[in-house]
């Protein structure tokens, strides 16, 4: 019976999981190495957005809890495991989360218990990494004592058409029967599940649809570059492109990608390539590309400070929007960051505003905020756009601004500057 759930990090991807598991009526316990994250579920409150305060009474009246005991994980007959996978300080992937998880559940592991991981990684993560802590720690064998199998996420923060229960589910087990049990705790969260060969063709079905987005973005943000300078509207080009209603899907560019998943999962897809000998270079441009995006936006803020007699040292710079998404809070790997770090580094006196982020701390060293956009800009030398918030006023920016930068293209027709 598969009624007894523990879920393993209870962030972005753990929590929304958590929920739709007590929706199916199963007993759910979180297990998350923060105390204080629990301590703060157990007594109502919510941290991820996706997730409201009401969604979690709901689930605590089911019986949800929240806990940094692992010794929890012994109750369970399913354990999924939703701890980042970043990237470590040399700019690789860092798997530390997942081994801390996999090895305090094999220290607890009973016979039958399904394991899946949900953490993004490069194919062979579960069958080689996962499944060896586990054994090992436990002395049970995968595919005969116990199910093992890998089920990428598929959040996408702040989406209010889909979440867990509408986006279909792919899972790939270690072996066939770990795939079928796995498709089976699956569909009671999720209403279509669909069943890989094997644990290593989910693993790649995830990096293939995020760094899908990572190339084509890389392929419009180096067009916007190249268009600009040489004379030509890329964004009325983009306009007619998309009217082909077949072979053609839109991308936008931008000041550069943000979130956990597009600027980290193509690093996991480009280690395994090379680590195999086969290295994707395709997808290693795309990231030298998208990475140089914020460099672009401070090097076409300095030309047109230039323009007006200004030099970027000392200039008054205000960006509106800094979450790496729009309507989000969401701020991880946010291309504002690298925009507020290359300012500062020119001499740059930086504030920003976002109805979204109270406060900011790119690299450790807090940033101004501005409550009223409007006047702020009307201070500034320079208005960038960054992220178009739908509640940020953006159609007076042009009127109070007195030199605007327009990287989303959201102003287009005014007197904003385009990326």
């Amino acid at each position: 019976m598969m009624n007894s759930v523990a879920v393993i990090g209870l962030g972005y991807t753990g929590l929304p999981l958590a929920r739709e598991a007590c929706r199916a009526g199963m007993r759910v316990t979180g297990i998350d190495e923060n105390p204080s994250v629990a301590a703060s579920l157990n007594a109502g409150h919510s941290h991820v957005p996706d997730v409201t305060d009401a969604d979690l009474a709901a689930m605590l009246d089911a019986g949800f809890r929240a806990s940094a005991d692992e010794n929890l994980l012994a109750e369970a007959s399913v354990a999924v495991i939703c701890v980042p996978t970043p990237l470590d300080d040399t700019g690789g992937p860092d798997l530390s989360h997942v081994r801390r998880a996999a090895s305090g559940l094999g220290d607890r592991l009973k016979p039958g218990t399904l394991v899946v991981l949900e953490s993004t990684s490069f194919p062979g993560t579960t069958d080689d990494v996962v499944r060896g802590i586990v054994e090992q720690a436990s002395g049970l064998r995968a595919g005969t004592d116990f199910s093992l199998a890998f089920s990428p996420e598929r959040i996408d923060p702040g989406n209010e058409a889909f979440g867990v229960r509408n986006t279909p589910r792919v899972v790939g087990g270690y072996t066939r029967r770990c795939t079928t049990v796995a498709a089976d705790f699956f569909r009671h969260v999720c209403d279509r599940v669909v069943e890989a060969g094997s644990a290593r063709e989910a693993e790649l079905a995830k990096l293939l649809e995020n760094t899908y987005r990572n190339v084509n973005i890389a392929l419009v943000n180096e067009l916007a570059v190249a268009a600009r300078a040489l004379g030509v509207d890329v964004w009325e080009a983009l306009d007619c492109a998309r009217t082909k209603p077949f072979g053609f899907q839109e991308f936008r560019p931008g000041p550069g990608v943000g979130g956990h998943c597009i600027p980290v999962d193509p690093v996991y897809l480009t280690h395994w390539a090379r680590t195999g000998g086969t290295p994707l270079r395709l997808v290693e441009l795309s990231q030298e590309v998208n990475a140089g995006m914020p460099a672009h936006v401070v090097r076409r803020a300095e030309h047109l400070l230039n323009e007006r007699g200004r030099a970027l040292p000392g200039a008054r710079v205000l960006l509106v929007g800094v979450t790496y998404k729009r309507n989000s809070t969401d701020l991880r790997a946010t291309p504002a960051a690298a925009i507020v770090q290359l300012l500062r580094q020119s001499g740059t006196d930086v504030t920003y505003h976002d109805p979204f982020v109270d406060a900011w701390s790119p690299g450790g060293e807090p940033v101004r905020r501005s409550v009223d956009a409007l006047a702020a800009a009307t201070d500034a030398d320079l208005t960038i756009l960054v992220q178009d918030h739908d509640t940020v006023p953006l159609d007076r920016l042009p009127e109070y601004a007195r030199l605007l930068l327009d990287t989303r293209g959201r102003l287009r027709g005014t007197r904003a500057h385009q990326l």
